[in-house]
């Protein structure tokens, strides 16, 4: 199931023995992400759905619907072509895949609704795939409703559960007590099955929940790049981020009350955190850009 040990012993691989040559073996990584109470400003499921288009990801596997979700809670929506033509979208949780160009890496994603009931019995299915799949790591995404300024980078916590990918990513294990959703459980059961498992969770502003988030969205695709070791079309997404930001600023200008309550988190946001250009961030941008220029060649 897990090549965490062999990949371990293989220097410069990093955690998941990604190499951009293609000629180890294949790792595998499942990469999930849910709408709903797991997925504030719809960060988590835009990162998924803009790497399932860029690579091109076939599915493999659909969960049936019926066995999972209440729809008067989870309701299915009309949507019209540009012809007029009807159809049905029923909620319902996919798994895709695809394989990384110039790389040994194949991606299993996962994306779906939080099922209405049967939270045990859905988990255990989603995993007898993942075991079926041959897959190697989990990635669980989320994002959160936080006290944190739209002005600064947004903060991604990373967290596991599995001891080795704690130590080679200098992580905490979580700590979080309450009420949890199907990405914390999902990621608990995926542990205890013995899959080496990350959780990544985006902070969004909460004084701005609405969808889209395209700034926690570019954070989240940019900490999967550097732990993956891949390329990924992020031009329109930081463009979307200059305007999202742009916008709320102006808002925030024409509320006093606003503006002087953002001037209050940024305040405390740079009191705790080191300045974003530390060696460690400017060594990440320059190994993006080396990546995004090999594409280009």
């Amino acid at each position: 199931m897990s090549t965490l040990d062999s990949n371990s012993q293989q220097p410069g691989t990093g955690p998941f023995g990604v190499v951009q040559d293609g000629t180890q073996e294949t790792v595998t990584v499942l990469i999930a992400a849910f709408e709903g109470w797991n997925d504030a400003g719809d960060a988590a499921t835009d990162t998924l759905k803009l790497i399932r288009e860029h690579l091109g990801a076939r599915e493999v596997f659909e969960v049936a619907s019926d066995d999972y979700y209440d729809y008067q809670y989870s309701r299915p929506v009309i949507r019209r072509s540009l012809s007029g033509e009807q159809k049905l979208h029923w909620p319902s949780t996919t798994l895709s895949r695809a394989s990384v160009p110039n790389t040994n890496l194949d991606v299993v994603l996962l994306h779906g609704w939080e099922p209405s009931y049967r939270w045990r019995a859905f988990t255990a299915q989603l995993l007898e795939q993942a075991t079926a799949l041959d897959v190697d790591f989990v990635v669980m995404l989320g994002s959160l409703l936080a006290d944190v300024p739209h002005t600064r980078p947004i903060p991604v916590t990373l967290t596991s559960d599995t001891e080795q990918l704690r130590a080679e990513l200098d992580i905490e294990a979580p700590q979080y007590e309450g009420p949890t959703g199907i990405v914390g459980v999902l990621s608990h059961m995926a542990a205890l099955a013995g899959f080496p498992t990350l959780s990544m969770w985006a902070a969004v502003p909460h004084y701005v929940a609405h969808s889209p988030s395209p700034k926690a969205q570019l954070a989240l695709l940019r900490r999967l790049e550097d732990l993956l070791g891949m390329s990924l079309p992020l031009d329109p997404v930081v463009e979307d981020s200059q305007a999202w930001e742009r916008g709320v600023d102006e808002l925030a200008e024409e509320d006093p009350e606003v503006a002087d309550y953002v001037r209050q988190l940024e305040e405390a946001k740079d009191t705790v955190d080191l300045p974003e250009a530390t060696g460690d961030a400017i060594a990440r941008e320059f190994e993006r850009y080396l990546r995004r220029r090999d594409d280009r060649d």
